[in-house]
Formats: C-alpha cells, sequence, structure tokens
C-alpha cells in the first residue's frame, strides 16, 4: 500500500490516470479516512476524543489518517481540535446521504435473508 497521500495529478492506488475521483477514493478508502470524517461532521474533537469515537484505530493509524486528510484540505486543527474545513464539510455533505441509504440497503438485506 502507498504512503504517499494521494494527490489529483499524480498515480495512486488502482490508477495511473491522476484523475482527481481516483486520488479522492483512494484517499477516503484508506482505514478510518471515511469515519474520521464521519465523526468531525458533528464538530471539534481532540485527537482522544476522536479515537474513543472511532473505537478501535490504533493512535498510529489515527495520526498517519489525520495528517493526510490534513495534508489533503479536508482537516484543520483548530483551537479545540480537529476539525472539517469548508472542504471537507462540502465532501461529508456529499457523503452523508450514503447513511440513510445505507440503513434502507441493510433492511433489504435483513428481509430477504430467510436466515436472519
Amino acid at each position: 500500500m502507498s504512503t504517499q497521500i494521494p494527490t489529483p495529478g499524480k498515480p495512486v492506488r488502482g490508477s495511473q490516470s491522476g484523475k482527481p475521483i481516483m486520488a479522492l477514493f483512494d484517499l477516503l478508502g484508506r482505514s478510518w479516512a471515511l469515519g474520521v470524517i464521519w465523526q468531525l461532521s458533528r464538530g471539534p474533537m481532540t485527537f482522544r476524543e476522536i479515537q474513543t469515537s472511532c473505537e478501535r484505530v490504533s493512535p498510529t493509524v489515527l495520526n498517519k489518517r489525520l495528517k493526510e486528510l490534513t495534508s489533503s484540505g479536508l482537516v484543520a486543527r483548530g483551537d479545540t481540535g480537529y476539525e472539517l474545513t469548508a472542504t471537507g464539510e462540502e465532501l461529508f455533505g456529499l457523503l452523508e446521504p450514503f447513511g440513510a441509504w445505507s440503513k434502507q440497503w441493510a433492511d433489504s438485506l435483513q428481509e430477504s435473508d430467510p436466515h436472519a
């Protein structure tokens, strides 16, 4: 797995094209990246608060993800902890509907599973 921060215009995991969407998918596909964004959508949080909210994330992984998300302009470190930037909030606004959709999807799978 690449240790570089996914950047539009450069090859990323799964794509040599450098297309922005592929860089975004590489970044968001990294462990705990979406979880961190989801947690920060509630407001600023300290490192410890994020770690507690993300359950089993190790401090090493969380630190790496926060550095990547900060470098990518989605997260910033403010006076009260880490928080989404305006760009991060915009991205979350696009991702948020997936939460409701995923609940409907889970319900439909459960209804169609005779062993559930």
